[in-house]
């Protein structure tokens, strides 16, 4: 069995405003925020391959960005993504194929804009992933969740002691990835943008596993300089529950 990391880069960062690079290309701390989320996976003794997928625009510059940081390192793979997430997981999983084609290996997918990640939550990941065979790292609201059907009016407040917010890793049997993305049809694959609702929809319990609120996305400028102050203080406890 082989333990991979994919990391979905296949964003073009449209909610950042005026940056003219995708968001997981800008810096912080004189390194891409890619390359913060790559060196978490590279220093985890757990994870065989690092592999990124990345939008086929952009593959140069990523591969740049490897030869830069990463110059003789094989643990590193880059992939052109797909069109959208899950057919990058699939072009991720497809590349899985050729290094290893055992039905056992495992997945461990994280956004190219998660620098926080942490060895703990990689390692719960893995050991979740083949216990359960999928898994997803998710966090308790703090927040009351307002659903709307129609974006005009609420139809629905579930109770927050019940709510999550889900974050990445996500992390599952690439077997049974295999089998549930072959099973969707091109209208669900239109609409489910998330890999753990694919499993979900075809009858897959998901194991939860904790995250934590310093495990940010960054998607809005406010993120991106929020994220900036938390890796200026990395000893900082209010940046680490």
């Amino acid at each position: 069995m082989m333990i991979f990391a994919g990391v979905l880069a296949g964003g073009t960062g449209t909610r950042m405003g005026n940056y003219t690079i995708p968001k997981q290309f800008l810096t912080i701390a004189d390194r891409p925020i890619i390359a913060h989320v790559i060196d978490k996976f590279i220093v985890h003794n757990g994870i065989d391959k690092v592999i990124v997928g990345v939008n086929a625009d952009w593959y140069q510059y990523m591969t740049d960005i490897q030869e830069k940081y990463y110059k003789g390192m094989d643990k590193l793979v880059v992939v052109p993504g797909g069109s959208d997430r899950n057919s990058t997981i699939n072009a991720i999983v497809a590349k899985t194929k050729e290094i290893s084609g055992s039905s056992e290996d495992i997945l461990v997918t994280h956004d190219a804009v998660r620098p926080f990640v942490t060895l703990k939550m990689i390692s719960e990941n893995i050991d979740a992933a083949k216990k359960y065979g999928v898994c997803d790292t998710v966090m308790p609201a703090t927040d009351t969740i307002v659903y709307s059907s129609n974006g005009e009016y609420i139809t629905d407040i579930p109770l927050r002691s019940s709510t999550y917010q889900g974050q990445t890793p996500q992390s599952f049997n690439i077997k049974l990835f295999e089998e549930v993305y072959s099973s969707m049809t091109e209208e669900e694959l239109k609409v489910v943008t998330d890999a753990c609702k694919m499993f979900m929809l075809r009858g897959h319990k998901v194991h939860l596993v904790e995250g934590s609120v310093s495990n940010m996305k960054i998607t809005y400028p406010y993120d991106y300089k929020i994220a900036q102050i938390m890796m200026e203080n990395p000893e900082d406890d209010m940046f680490t529950v």
